[in-house]
């Protein structure tokens, strides 16, 4: 419990609980419950750099929901599942915007010297920990498929 992105969660599921924002708690809950199943599994603590990547697993997995149920017509459970990842959100670090995520990419494939969309995977490893947990990795990937055809 070393972790300070870790300590803010259960502050904030403390506060939570003072408040009865039973949501709020409920989305809270099921975070640090991902981040203790992970430290048991692997008999570790997690580390900051760690914990993001399972909250953005987390909101991967909520996005897909939300696009399912909107395909089915289940407005109220895809606003569930919005708010869940706005929750999750608010413990990532603050998102990299549309300029400096091009310079970046732009940057990484001249480092990597890529050329053709086959070294994509070279330009992701160096890109990704310089991103990590700031931009949606599918947009990225879309932009670095872009620039390299």
């Amino acid at each position: 419990m070393t972790s300070s992105i870790k300590e803010r969660i259960t502050e904030d599921m403390k506060t939570s609980m003072r408040q009865q924002e039973k949501e709020r708690l409920g989305t809270i809950r099921l975070i640090l419950a991902a981040c203790k199943q992970r430290e048991i599994d692997e008999r570790i603590t997690l580390s900051d750099e760690q914990i993001i990547v399972i909250l953005n697993k987390m909101i991967k997995q909520r996005r897909e929901s939300v696009a399912q149920y909107e395909a089915g017509h289940r407005d109220e459970l895809a606003a569930k599942e919005k708010e869940e990842i706005r929750v999750i959100q608010n413990y990532l670090p603050a998102q990299i915007d549309a300029e400096e995520l091009d310079h970046l990419i732009k940057t990484t494939i001249q480092e990597a010297g890529a050329t053709q969309i086959k070294e994509m995977g070279k330009v992701m490893a160096l890109l990704k920990p310089k991103i990590l947990g700031r931009a949606d990795m599918t947009v990225v990937s879309n932009k670095i498929k872009e620039y390299l055809t």
